[in-house]
């Protein structure tokens, strides 16, 4: 997927929509500052997510970080193979790299998130 088409939550993860069906993944940007990741722990299908709250874990060498919803929904697929290969997201986190695929309750709520030049914008702010 191309960065550039995707949505972003100022928490670094990254939304494409698709119908009403959003993929969601996290960003380089925190791939790069979580830096060797261990586990993941993502939600089962039927799992329903609400914005701004945790929908998963994401532990690396340096902590345990929680996965923030951007969007409210249904999961309705899991990336099983980044949950049993957490590698695959610091290889590709734009494409093999997904996490969740969710149901949106409400497609225009992506509206509130970040374009790709405002989440960069926002990156380059931030300490690193």
């Amino acid at each position: 997927m191309d960065p550039k088409t995707l949505k972003f939550a100022p928490s670094h993860e990254w939304v494409h929509l698709d119908g009403d069906v959003a993929t969601i993944g996290i960003s380089r940007f925190a791939v790069d500052q979580l830096t060797d990741l261990i586990v993941i722990d993502l939600p089962a299908v039927g799992a329903k997510l609400t914005p701004g709250k945790s929908f998963g874990e994401i532990e690396s060498v340096k902590a345990v970080s929680d996965l923030y919803a951007p969007v409210s929904g249904e999961v309705v697929e899991v990336n099983t193979a980044v949950s049993s290969n957490v590698q695959l997201l610091a290889e590709d986190p734009f494409d093999k790299g997904w996490l969740v695929k969710v149901r949106v309750d409400d497609p225009t709520a992506l509206e509130s998130l970040l374009d790709y030049d405002a989440y960069e914008k926002k990156v380059a702010e931030e300490p690193h």
